[in-house]
């Protein structure tokens, strides 16, 4: 049996990080959690998630520009954005730098969890 797939959590909200890992695992999915953009790029097994969930506004390295770096390095992981500012021209960003998608704060967690698992489970 194969293990459960792994969802990076990167936020600088330590509190939504660890409300976010919880849905993820209550989901049925793994979960590794991030403080930075930067703390996720440092690690060596950050390239195991099979689904990055980031926020856009952070200090350092920006959600937005960690989806850039990913594509640059050709890492087709599936990022899913967050945030406070979801404007349509925040979306058309986050689309344009790699995301396939950016979901509004407060966050559906239903629509998070739809997208968790079209990602994650293409063939059911």
């Amino acid at each position: 049996m194969y293990p459960a797939p792994l969802v990076a959590i990167i936020d600088d909200q330590e509190d939504l990080r660890h409300s976010l890992e919880t849905l993820v695992e209550y989901t049925g999915y793994r979960s590794s959690l991030y403080a930075s953009a930067e703390a996720f790029l440092e690690r060596t097994d950050a390239t195991d998630a099979q689904c990055i969930v980031s926020d856009v506004q952070m200090p350092g390295i920006t959600g937005l520009e960690l989806c850039r770096r990913l594509a640059l390095a050709g890492d087709s992981t599936p990022i899913i954005l967050i945030s406070a500012f979801a404007t349509a021209a925040m979306r058309r960003r986050a689309l344009a730098a790699g995301a396939i998608c950016l979901l509004p704060k407060p966050l559906d967690t239903a629509a998070l969890i739809g997208i968790l698992h079209r990602v994650l489970e293409p063939a059911s």
